[in-house]
């Protein structure tokens, strides 16, 4: 496969950065999209849920919190475990646990029950969210990983754009346990095609103990890196504007402009699709752009777009879907380009610690975004216009370009970069 040859653990630094072949890319969005997918073909099934379990809708939604509570711890385990033993034996427990999940889940009597098997089933699932970013920074260097996680996002986000419609047409079709007969012949299909098509990339693995260093010695260098605290804040900043304007998105089209909510899908779409576009400009221009210079460039245009929203706002302009999305796609395009390069970024700081900053990232994402989801809702909802929901994305987007300024270090770091690399295939190799 692509970069790689000999036994595990050794890629041929020669054939590194050559364009992914189509079993790589394939490989690298299912087990990227296993937990996004399996999160959002069960969305269409929760009113029947509550229904079947004679529950309220509050308690069947927390098959999805806990869920997302799921995705959250399991890449701060995943990706320190995959730094230590391996990228193929983490990903493939990862999975294994997330089949045993999805065939309880099929089997569940009650409410509880479901709810802590959907936590497990996350658990597991979210090893191929942290673990395929490691192995794209496996096989490429720092300024193509951003280009590589835009193709990668990109190709996912259309089966991820239609999964809630295959979960409503299964549930109708089959009821609400079918969909998990469905998640869980998806996970094993990409578990074997794992285990027969993807080698061992980490070049740490196969290094004698005293060589791999620790999780303690990674967690330090990491944080005391200005320049990874500065990427992995712009990036989680950049993904909480996302989750705000997701939980204040319904209130205000639905309840402050009165439209339908089959409506506000149809326009929400049009957010998925200026992302989807972003990722694919990313692709197209990382070759030949710096992440760095990417990033700005996203910034920018998330900063304008942000401030367009907000002036139609304060004039009282965006009391119409059109307005107040048409604005908000630039924000996503720009978007696009700032979390893909500031993920790269930081997953390249510390090259034979990938897993670890990939973990530490998605975590923290998760964690503050499901904050701002919550934020986000409250400022829809108490409030008679999105002004509020405005300004918190303005802030937000400020904040994540501050972010960039004061704590990224950008002189000497792909020098730095270069040492570190130089080093670790002295070592390894």
């Amino acid at each position: 496969m692509h970069g790689i040859v000999g036994r595990y653990a050794t890629i041929d630094a020669s054939r590194r950065d050559l364009p992914p072949s189509k079993l790589l890319l394939l490989l690298l969005v299912l087990m990227n999209g296993a937990a996004p997918i399996a999160l959002y073909i069960f969305v269409p099934a929760l009113p029947v849920l509550a229904s079947d379990f004679s529950s309220d809708i509050s308690v069947a939604q927390m098959t999805v919190s806990l869920y997302m509570v799921g995705l959250a711890c399991s890449q701060l385990i995943m990706g320190p475990l995959s730094d230590r033993f391996g990228r193929r034996p983490v990903l493939l427990g990862g999975l294994a646990l997330m089949v045993a999940a999805s065939i309880g889940c099929i089997f569940a009597q009650t409410l509880p029950q479901l709810i802590a098997l959907r936590f497990l089933q996350a658990l597991g699932g979210a090893s191929g969210m942290v673990i395929s970013r490691a192995i794209i920074r496996d096989l490429y260097s720092r300024d193509r990983v951003g280009g590589m996680l835009s193709l990668v996002i990109a190709v996912m986000m259309i089966a991820q754009m239609l999964s809630p419609l295959a979960g409503g047409v299964i549930e109708t079709a089959f009821g609400w346990r079918a969909i998990f007969y469905a998640v869980t012949a998806g996970a094993i299909i990409v578990a074997a095609a794992i285990t027969l098509a993807l080698p061992e990339t980490s070049r740490r693995s196969g290094a004698p103990a005293a060589q791999r260093g620790g999780f303690r010695n990674d967690l330090r260098s990491l944080f005391g890196s200005h320049a990874f605290i500065g990427y992995v804040l712009c990036q989680v900043l950049a993904s909480a504007i996302i989750f705000i304007f997701a939980g204040g998105g319904p209130y205000v089209v639905v309840t402050q402009m009165g439209r339908s909510s089959a409506e506000y899908g149809a326009w929400f779409a049009s957010s998925g699709f200026a992302y989807l576009m972003g990722n694919l400009f990313c692709v197209k221009f990382s070759p030949r752009h710096s992440l760095d210079r990417l990033i700005w460039f996203g910034l920018s245009l998330q900063i304008a777009g942000a401030a367009l929203n907000l002036v139609w706002g304060v004039l009282g302009w965006n009391q119409v879907p059109s307005w107040l999305f048409g604005t908000h796609m630039i924000i996503m395009f720009g978007n696009a380009a700032v979390m893909a390069n500031a993920a790269a970024g930081a997953i390249s700081i510390r090259p034979q610690a990938a897993g670890t900053a990939s973990g530490l990232m998605g975590f923290t994402q998760f964690g503050f975004g499901s904050l701002c989801s919550q934020a986000g809702a409250w400022l829809g909802g108490h409030f008679a216009t999105p002004l509020p929901l405005n300004i918190a994305i303005f802030g937000t987007a400020l904040a994540c370009a501050s972010a960039m300024i004061f704590l990224v270090p950008r002189r000497n770091l792909i020098a730095t970069e270069e040492m570190i690399e130089q080093a670790e295939e002295e070592t390894l190799v």
